[in-house]
């Protein structure tokens, strides 16, 4: 990410939301896809959870590379002192990983590329601060058609698809009976939708949840021969055999609409025939 983009964000969070704000040491820098060696930006992120003074960390974007490292990030000091860890997209498997191993939450939020083209001033941006300052969340969005109605209760959780379908098997991927996934996704085909789908179904992700809240599914791609179905329709026929609510078209998403979540914290999803709120749990 260039450097003026995450100045943008820095700016805006000591500034005007006024944060004392700690670079890491790898922002900006590195060659080819990474900002830096694994080993580099391992130490950048374990500086980070090990410092008592730091309260939160925002990752500056996301892509590719927690992976690599996740098995190698120490977290005894994270745990005597958790703080949030902030981002989406391949910080999904951070979410996840501490969810599966230490119950702890964590926020999917938007991170420093969101700040920019004026988009803190907008209410996706604007409630990540609201958690950051301690404030209760509740989401609101329109009724889809495909929607299916119904009150669930339970610990809120997901992220990318890809990511959450890459997890599987690994002792990263905590358990969801009783939970309410969440889930989107950014330029996968659609027969790949499908199979990593199939993947959570089959690996039983999908069976016993609380219920199901779908996000975007943005710049998703057909084949040359067409698949069939856009992307909701194959969330919905794999998701079809189970009786939990779910919603679609929920702003969480690799696009502007995305909305700060408290991953493991309890939630309430309420869906009805006038619109969709997702709360925390009083």
């Amino acid at each position: 990410m260039p450097l003026a983009r995450m100045r943008t964000c820095i700016r805006v969070l000591k500034e005007e939301w006024g944060f004392r704000v700690r670079r890491g040491r790898t922002l900006g820098t590195g060659k080819g896809y990474f900002s830096g060696t694994d080993s580099e930006r391992l130490a950048d992120l374990q500086e980070m959870l090990d410092d008592d003074e730091v309260r939160a960390v925002l990752c500056a974007r996301g892509g590719y590379g927690v992976g690599r490292i996740i098995d190698d990030i120490d977290f005894s000091r994270f745990l005597r002192r958790p703080k949030w860890i902030v981002g989406f997209s391949d910080i999904t498997v951070l979410h996840l990983h501490i969810q599966a191993r230490y119950g702890i939450a964590t926020l999917h939020a938007p991170m420093a590329g969101a700040f920019n083209a004026g988009g803190w001033r907008g209410p996706f941006v604007e409630s990540l601060r609201r958690v950051l300052t301690g404030e209760w969340s509740e989401y609101r969005c329109p009724s889809h058609p495909y929607n299916r109605q119904g009150v669930a209760e339970g610990p809120l959780l997901g992220g990318n698809l890809a990511l959450m379908a890459h997890l599987v098997g690994t002792p990263s991927f905590p358990d969801t009976v009783g939970c309410i996934l969440f889930m989107e996704d950014v330029g996968e085909q659609l027969y790949n939708i499908d199979r990593m789908m199939r993947q959570l179904l089959r690996s039983g992700k999908l069976e016993r949840l609380a219920g199901l809240v779908v996000g975007g599914f943005t710049d998703c791609r057909d084949t040359e021969r067409p698949f069939g179905q856009i992307a909701y329709e194959i969330v919905r026929e794999v998701v079809a055999p189970f009786g939990y609510p779910v919603c679609y078209g929920f702003p969480v998403s690799h696009g502007r609409e995305n909305v700060a979540l408290k991953s493991g914290v309890p939630h309430k999803l309420d869906i009805s025939a006038g619109g969709v709120c997702l709360s925390e749990s009083i």
